[in-house]
This record gives structure tokens, sequence and C-alpha cells, in this order.
């Protein structure tokens, strides 16, 4: 069993971000409600408490024993980690003179302590509070400050307790990598969460857990469900079957790539081409969540009747990820959304689960997906929505506007490869506008339709900004587009954020 950092989650919209970096300094670490601490685990190293949108001083505040864990575990409180830690102890924290969000620099910083190693004043530090300690108990003792943060990070003497005012877990602390490396340091941790033990311990957890039972699993030719299939086919070998559904909304030419690409990483894959049920069943349906109900209902018959030609399956995979995990449960520990990839299978087919992937977070089952030795494009593909081209075409969709997009993305797609612009953006595509527009090709007018470009930056999807791609590259593409593709004769850019905006228009 790995060792483990647990980090108790009181509501902070960065606490995923704190896992992330624990697990980038290859430690293991668990998110947990604040109120989930597990007790009797031996493996537990140390403690991080999260921020949280409330004031300690608020009655609905989440709160805990915090001398449950002093002395017992390293601990380092983050931001209203580091108020409760005080205020708990017999501190003050009280609403600031003056509020302080963004960039702070440290005025001053003990160097002698093990936390700041290698920190020095002067570094610039992230913050985001209203509250500020204003009074800290007798053992407690400041080894930081900044101009209006007077217990910028503090240090309690005799233990392993910190608290920092400061968020070190995002990309604008200087440092803040540093400093949380060097508390791992002070946990005693091996820093043994690599890719490659990650592999070797889930394949032989995958071997007893699964036996000579056969295993079937959703493929969708993203990242997820491909390093799924890779695990799993380690472990199991031929005992696992893939079944890739064609819904008549992929990208061109996607279908015949994604099953060449299983082939070459030895998967048993079926491909189904069930585009001909999917155009039947959506003909005339215009309203978007209708769209999608149509095309998972789908997904799930065409898959139910593949694998019922299966003989012996007892087990369904899942790429479920752990930010997936994560969200299932909210820190007063009730399900905000339950996340299955493969939306009322395990109950319509009453099948176990097995979900290899439900530790990692998105940039860890890349790394895994590289250390298996899959294929560079299959790792680093552009997030593609479940329902595909579906909701990439405003209003009906038919086969002609289906043909129309996938080629006006395809030129897109190819030459954002060919610039070198694919990989810095987060995610890319084409949108087939339910819009006509005058134009004019050689002598004659035309009436035709209209596509948006869509490219976004982004590291998680929760906020997205719209991608400074340049006038140049958007002119080639527009110009590509408009002399290539039958049917078009306008390109626009869209130029929204999310929020307001969405990633997708539906």
């Amino acid at each position: 069993m790995h060792e483990k950092i647990i980090i108790l989650d009181f509501g902070s919209q960065t606490t995923q971000l704190i896992g992330r970096r624990i697990r980038e300094l290859n430690t293991y670490c668990e998110i947990l409600p604040y109120h989930s601490f597990p007790a009797d685990d031996p493996t537990v190293r140390g403690v991080i408490l999260s921020g949280s949108p409330y004031s300690v001083n608020n009655p609905d505040a989440f709160r805990i024993d915090t001398a449950a864990l002093r002395g017992r575990y390293p601990v380092l409180g983050i931001c209203y980690g580091a108020q409760l830690l005080a205020a708990t102890a017999g501190g003050r924290v009280e609403s600031a003179a003056t509020r302080e969000y963004g960039r702070a620099l440290l005025t001053e910083v003990d160097a002698n302590d093990p936390l700041l190693d290698g920190i020095r004043a002067g570094s610039q530090v992230w913050m985001s509070h209203g509250d500020t300690i204003t009074r800290l108990p007798d053992t407690f003792r400041v080894i930081a400050r900044t101009d209006n943060v007077e217990a910028a990070a503090f240090r309690v003497d005799g233990e392993q307790t910190w608290g920092v005012q400061f968020h070190p877990e995002v990309f604008h602390t200087e440092g803040g990598t540093r400093l949380l490396d060097n508390f791992l340091t002070q946990c005693g941790c091996t820093r043994d969460w690599t890719p490659a033990s990650f592999i070797e311990s889930t394949v032989a957890e995958l071997k007893a857990q699964l036996g000579d039972d056969r295993v079937i699993l959703a493929l969708s030719g993203g990242v997820d469900s491909s390093v799924t299939a890779v695990l799993l086919h380690r472990a199991i070998g031929s005992r696992l079957t893939c079944i890739f559904v064609d819904h008549g909304l992929l990208r061109k030419n996607e279908f015949e790539n994604v099953l060449r690409d299983y082939e070459h990483l030895g998967l048993n894959v079926i491909g189904v081409d069930a585009k001909a049920k999917f155009y039947r069943e959506l003909a005339g349906v215009t309203d978007p969540e209708q769209k999608r109900k149509i095309i998972g209902r789908g997904f799930i018959d065409v898959f139910d009747e593949e694998a019922h030609k299966l003989h012996d399956i007892r087990w369904l995979g899942q790429g479920t990820i752990y930010p997936d995990v994560i969200e299932s449960l909210s820190v007063t520990g009730t399900v905000i959304k339950s996340h299955h990839n493969v939306g009322g299978l395990p109950e319509k087919m009453q099948l176990k689960l097995v979900e290899p992937l439900r530790l990692l977070f998105k940039d860890e089952v890349r790394r895994v997906g590289a250390e298996l030795g899959m294929m560079p494009h299959l790792l680093k593909r552009h997030p593609f929505p479940g329902p595909g081209l579906g909701i990439r075409i405003l209003g009906e969709v038919t086969p002609e506007k289906v043909r129309i997009l996938q080629d006006a993305d395809d030129i897109y797609i190819s030459l954002l490869r060919e610039w070198g612009l694919y990989d810095e953006v987060w995610q890319a595509g084409t949108i087939l506008l339910p819009i006509r527009s005058v134009g004019v090709m050689g002598d004659e007018r035309t009436y035709e339709n209209t596509i948006a470009l869509r490219a976004v930056t982004s590291t998680d999807a929760m906020t997205a900004d719209w991608a400074q791609l340049p006038y140049d590259f958007l002119a080639k593409v527009s110009n590509e587009i408009i002399n290539k593709v039958k049917g078009v004769n306008r390109v626009v850019y869209d130029i929204s954020s999310k929020p307001p905006a969405t990633i997708e228009w539906e």
C-alpha cells in the first residue's frame, strides 16, 4: 500500500490543485470531505487542511477538532486551514481592514524554518482572503510576513504544524511547489508514486480482483477509455473485449483511424457502425438536450445489444478518473453528481464495475499512458464530447450537415497540427451554425452555411479563455474551408470565454 497525504477539503475551489501538486511531487494523496479523516489508516504520513469559502467565524463554517491531528501527524493549514488552526487553539481571526486578493510579496521570512527552506523575502505569493489572524495562540510563532499580513505563515513550537495564509498550490506563488515539497520532506515521504509504480501495483490488483473473469469496455477514442483499455489488457489480456460504436457523429475518418490505433495496441475491439440508427432517431430533432438523450440512450442500446452477443461477461470497465470521484461527494458528504462513463449500463446489465484509473488526475492518466508505450497522438488528443458532432451541429442533425462539418473540422484540426498549434490549445473544433448568408463565388451569388471556429486554453475546463490564434493562421483556415467544403461560404471565430459562455455551443 502506498504511503499517503490526506487533504481535508473545506470547500475550496483550489483543493484539487493541491492534490495535483502533491501528486506531481511523486507522492500519493487523497482528497476527502473535511469530516472524513481515516483515523486508523497506518499509511497516512501527513495532513493538509484546505481553504474554504467560509469565514471561521461564520456559524455555518466547516470545523474539525484540529487538536486530534496536531502532534500525531505533520499538519499544513492553507488559508482557511491556517485560520482554523489558530482559532481552534485560542487565537483570534477577524475581518481584515483590507481584503487581500491576488499578488503579495513576502517581506520577512524565517530562513531557518524547514517549511520555508529555499524561499526568500521578496518572493511573490498569491492571497485570497477577507479575514486575517490578528492574534496567534501562545505556542504559535510567525515565520513569514507581508506588508498587510502579520501572520503570512506560522509554526507551532514543538510540533510539525504549520499554517500559511497564502496559496502555495497556485501557479502565481513563487516557491509554492518548493514549500509543498518541504512539507513532504517533514512528513518523511519517500516519493514513490510514479507512473511505473502505479502500473505495477494496479496490474497486480486487477489480476487479483478479476481472476479469470471476462470484462467489456466501451471505447470512445479518448484518453481515459484508451488508457483504461491498455491497462486492463496488460492485466487480463484477451479476456478484455472492447466495443467502439460509430454513432455517425465522430470526426472525419475517426472510426477507421481509432480502430487501426487500437489494433496496433493489440486490443480485442468490436467496431459497430450504427450511423443509420442514430441519423434516423435524430431526424427532425432540434432541442440540444433531446439530442443528447437520444444519442446517450442509443449508445446504451447498441452497446447492450453487442454485449449480449458475448458470453460469461462479469465486469464492466470504465474510465472514471479521480476528479469524477471527488465531484461525486461534496464536503457535506452528499452527492453532487454521479459519474458513469456509460450511463445506466451497470444497472441494466447487472455487471460489476472495474475502474483502474479512479485514483488518477487527467495529467497522471497521460503519464501512465506514456509509460505503457501508447502513441502520443492518442494521449494528447483534445477532449471531444460524448455526443460528438451532434452538439456542434446547431439544430437538426442530417447526414449532409455531418458531411459539411466533418470536412470543415478536418481542415481546421489538420492545420492546427501543421502549424504547431494543436498542443497549445486545450480544445478546438468547428460548429455548423443554423445560419445561411449571401456570398459571391466567381460571378455567382451563393446562399450557404456558416462555420464557427472554436479554440480555448484551459487547465481543467472549469474556466477557459479563447485562444488568440495568429491572424494569418485563421485566414488560412477560413480560405481552405470556403474553397474546399461544398456548402460553406462564411467562417467566423468565437472569442467568448468561459464563463459566461461554455466551451461547447450546445
